[in-house]
């Protein structure tokens, strides 16, 4: 039987490329291993958990091409596994600790559990690369696993180099099929950034859709008959899916979406910056720097200083009920648009997977459970992958979206305003300088083809939405400046090495070892 409407829920999985080997411990590492230890390994694993059930599910989640090589890189892989470790060492402490103190026992017992359960996931069903778990959930069908553009390039701030956005999205391509083994069928637009043409460089390249911020429909001309519960296509002919606000407030929101209820896991206390620092040493990165242990006793309580113990079970059974409560509001927001629509409407809900877990421990387990309750407990939506939702309804309105993004206020301001500007000039002078080599440099030798492919990795690393991001937010903005003036260095050096015909190879082989994102790569595609 036909449900009464849809639900396209999309987990976008990011991270910039950070990788140091030229130091032991490198404290912007721990992103990484943060992120699959909170967020990657814990969704896999409820993931797994529903298709041995024999769940019925189709999610799509996007996985950026500089993530996938963080996943697949032998230095980062080691490192995770060490990192592993360490959170075991640190569970045996925590146990013995706690034992006696009913508050905080349960909770460290959890937490030591769930590493050990990790390592020997990470180890032994995933190899060291959980990509490997979720391409097979995709060739099972329960995943529907999109690319992004390149190494997240906000394409907008490149509307007058569209050959470099049309470079990043074929590497990106190039990219998803060498970890994934066949071509993606759509595109995460880094942070939703849209400008009218960017759909011209999509559909070259063979994708079917791509996602868009809510304005970005609504805004549309003509005008979307059904806003954004329905796909649209452009005048390229791609169709373009938009975001629900009513889902994203739900769950983005710390003060009215369920992570801000009070009986979750409070993030913001953790035992590294409240336990004496020779305890923690053997977990630090470095001598007396405290960091986050994911070692966390307290739930959010309320807007207080005052944190009450956290509790494991009654935060599930929160996130049972959360998890049935957007379900009843999908089914009721499901019938009252299914009256007004000739087509089952669909509800896009995307959000970054980072919060499932990371910020919001429970995330994974919400997640778990409304899949659950979408397949037992009722008949009125189901989830679908965008490729089948278009494949059932073939037939769309064709409109011109609009200049938009999913950033503060909706439009560039995030990524270029006057903490970042001075980027721009370095990055567009950079993917001229490429063009400039693509085109000049036909037959190079093997040493100065070497050079050229790192030379357009540089810039890719360069053009990263993060770093613009960073120094807008106010967060790390030191490494976001260092990395940046790395990349322009690096890129410059070989440029100018290449036009004197003076490489400097120990130099290449260096830089060629620490950023080594897309070894697939060919200079040529920015001819």
């Amino acid at each position: 039987m036909e449900p009464k409407g849809y639900s396209i829920f999309l987990l976008h999985n990011h991270l910039p490329f950070i990788k140091h080997p030229e130091y032991e411990d490198f404290l912007e590492e721990r992103w990484f291993f943060e992120a699959v230890t909170e967020t990657y390994l814990p969704i896999l694993y409820h993931l797994d958990k529903l298709a041995k059930e024999n769940v019925s599910f189709q999610l799509t989640m996007s996985i950026t091409p500089s993530l996938s090589e963080m996943f697949a890189d032998p230095v980062l892989q080691s490192r995770t596994l060490s990192y592993l470790e360490r959170l075991i060492r640190l569970g045996e402490k925590e146990v013995k600790r706690t034992r006696g103190d009913e508050r905080f026992y349960f909770t460290a017992l959890h937490y030591y559990n769930k590493f050990i359960q990790q390592r020997d996931d990470y180890l032994n069903k995933y190899y060291k690369n959980p990509l490997n778990g979720y391409r097979k959930l995709q060739d099972e069908g329960y995943l529907e696993i999109i690319t992004s553009t390149g190494p997240h390039i906000y394409a907008p701030n490149f509307i007058t180099q569209q050959t470099a956005v049309r470079a990043a999205i074929r590497i990106a391509k190039k990219n998803y099929v060498k970890h994934f083994g066949r071509e993606p069928k759509g595109i995460w637009l880094a942070e939703n950034g849209f400008f009218e043409g960017a759909d011209r460089l999509l559909l070259d390249e063979n994708l079917r859709y791509f996602f868009l911020e809510t304005h970005g429909i609504l805004y549309g001309e003509p005008r979307p008959v059904y806003g954004v519960f329905a796909p649209v296509y452009t005048a390229a002919g791609i169709a373009a899916f938009g975001r629900d606000m009513e889902t994203a407030k739900q769950v983005w929101s710390a003060k009215e979406g369920y992570p801000g209820d009070g009986n979750y896991r409070e993030f913001y206390r953790d035992i590294g910056y409240e336990l004496p620092l020779d305890y923690l040493q053997d977990f630090l990165p470095v001598k007396n720097l405290r960091v986050n242990t994911g070692y966390k006793y307290y739930r959010i309580t309320g807007n207080t200083e005052f944190k009450e113990p956290y509790n494991r079970e009654v935060a599930i059974n929160k996130a049972i009920e959360h998890s049935g409560n957007f379900l009843f509001n999908r089914v009721k927001q499901t019938e009252y648009l299914n009256t007004q629509m000739d087509r089952p409407p669909v509800i896009i809900s995307p959000y970054d997977a980072e919060l499932f877990g990371h910020w919001w421990y429970e995330g994974p387990e919400f997640l778990y459970f409304l899949i659950k309750k979408m397949h037992y407990d009722q008949e009125t939506v189901k989830l679908i992958t965008p490729s089948n939702y278009l494949r059932k309804f073939p037939v769309n309105q064709v409109i011109t979206p609009n200049f938009s993004s999913w950033g503060y206020k909706g439009y560039s301001e995030v990524w270029l305003n006057g903490n970042n500007e001075w980027i721009l000039y370095y990055v567009h002078d950079a993917s001229e300088k490429m063009g400039e080599m693509a085109r000049n440099r036909v037959n190079p030798s093997d040493k100065e083809k070497r050079a050229l492919n790192q030379m357009a990795r540089e810039l890719l690393l360069m053009q990263s939405s993060d770093w613009p991001f960073i120094m807008t937010t106010g967060t790390t903005v030191d490494y976001a400046v260092k990395r940046m003036k790395e990349h322009i260095f690096n890129f410059n050096k070989l440029y100018d090495g290449l036009k004197r015909n003076a490489v400097d190879f120990n130099f290449l082989v260096e830089i060629e070892g620490k950023n080594s994102i897309f070894q697939e790569i060919e200079y040529s595609v920015y001819r």
